[in-house]
């Protein structure tokens, strides 16, 4: 009797942990979406990018770098990709943080030009990782990352 029960407690419990959604998680599928949205934004206002996507830990998942671009300019889409991850929001954001508090600019993973941007789950509530973008005016490399991570279905700010 009492190994009934076990057994049909465990069937409930491991139904229910069934049922719930996977985690979320920014895999090479996600990534390879991100970067085909930024190749079609880019391409289509006559762009070229370096386009760099990492997981939430700053580890490349996806990287592209389009005809015209040198390696410097790869280079430094890693590190606004990295810099997003680290501190959780777009490198144009970190560019305030620089102006506001003394020192900030020389903390680790601070990069204070437009084009790094965390990417979030569909529904906004978790940070996935985050897409750096570099090649073209800053302003430019923030559009093209946030043009991609809405390709992927993904969201570019936290919900809420």
């Amino acid at each position: 009797m009492a190994f009934r029960t076990l057994t049909a407690a465990f069937l409930v419990l491991a139904g229910g942990a069934a049922a719930q959604p996977p985690p979320s998680r920014l895999d090479s599928a996600a990534a390879q979406a991100i970067v085909a949205g930024c190749v079609a934004h880019s391409l289509g206002r006559g762009q070229s990018h370096a386009i760099a996507i990492v997981d939430s830990g700053g580890q490349l998942v996806a990287a592209l770098r389009m005809d015209g671009n040198g390696y410097g300019v790869m280079d430094f889409a890693l590190a606004k990709a990295r810099a997003s991850a680290a501190w959780g929001g777009a490198t144009a954001q970190l560019a305030t943080g620089a102006r506001e508090v003394p020192g900030f600019a020389d903390a680790p993973h601070v990069v204070t030009v437009a084009g790094g941007v965390a990417v979030f789950s569909a529904d906004g509530r978790e940070r996935l990782g985050a897409v750096g973008v570099s090649g073209e005016a800053p302003a430019d490399d923030a559009a093209c990352a946030e043009a991609g991570i809405a390709a992927a279905g993904l969201r570019a700010r936290r919900a809420g």
